[in-house]
């Protein structure tokens, strides 16, 4: 009724000092739930976005963790439609295409930090284990991404001939493997270990090179070169 008679609501006022808090100090100078409510602002143009954006924080965890979120899971806190959904996942969306793009065609070992957040930000936070693989040319460049098998909340099955074959069908040189662990813990298994042994063995005899194998876990993540495992 205020609004309708010529008062400017108060969440209007809230906006706006939102805006000007990222003109000044960009992300860095918000809570996760703040940038979670300017991103809800084009969703929800007409209403307090703070509720909303704090109930998605309690239920998922983090900014992150939200835009990560299946639709359908998303749409299970209350006052998150489709339309809303969509927009969280086309900021994901984005997200990873502007991390991919900080990677593809260059040399692989100079942008490790890019890789490795791209990872991330591709594998963190998904709720069932992905295998991927790095293609990578006699320059070391990244010529291709491919995520190869899906599997449960804790496994993933592997097939060491499949990945081989499939660097030699690009013409790689090397290969970088990466998978997440769902449960958080980044930490190798046996399982993990005996299959990255296999395929390092048989990418030795046909030229192709494994240079790592990442496990993401959702806020950390191991290097097998680096606990020299490989």
């Amino acid at each position: 009724m205020a609004e309708a008679m010529g008062a400017v609501p108060d969440y209007l006022g809230h906006r706006e000092r939102l805006r000007q808090r990222f003109r000044q100090g960009g992300a860095d100078a918000m809570p996760d739930y703040e940038m979670l409510e300017l991103v809800l602002f084009r969703s929800i143009p007409r209403a307090d976005t703070k509720p909303l954006a704090k109930a998605l924080i309690a239920r998922f965890g983090s900014f992150a963790e939200v835009i990560s979120a299946p639709p359908e899971r998303l749409m299970e806190v209350k006052g998150v439609g489709e339309a809303v959904a969509m927009d969280l996942k086309l900021v994901q969306a984005a997200a990873l295409r502007l991390a991919r793009g900080e990677v593809m065609n260059r040399p692989a070992l100079s942008s490790w930090k890019a890789i490795v957040d791209y990872c991330r930000a591709a594998m963190a936070f998904e709720t069932r284990e992905q295998f991927r693989i790095l293609f990578l040319d006699k320059k070391n460049q990244l010529i291709a991404d491919e995520v190869q098998q899906q599997g449960t909340v804790d496994h993933t099955p592997v097939y060491t001939r499949e990945v081989i074959k499939r660097a030699l069908d690009l013409a790689a040189t090397a290969i970088v493997l990466v998978h997440n662990h769902p449960s958080g813990d980044p930490t190798p298994s046996m399982a993990d270990i005996d299959m990255t042994k296999k395929i390092v063995q048989a990418g030795e005899k046909l030229g192709v090179l494994v240079h790592d194998h990442l496990i993401i876990g959702k806020k950390a993540q191991v290097s097998f070169r680096a606990l020299q495992l490989i």
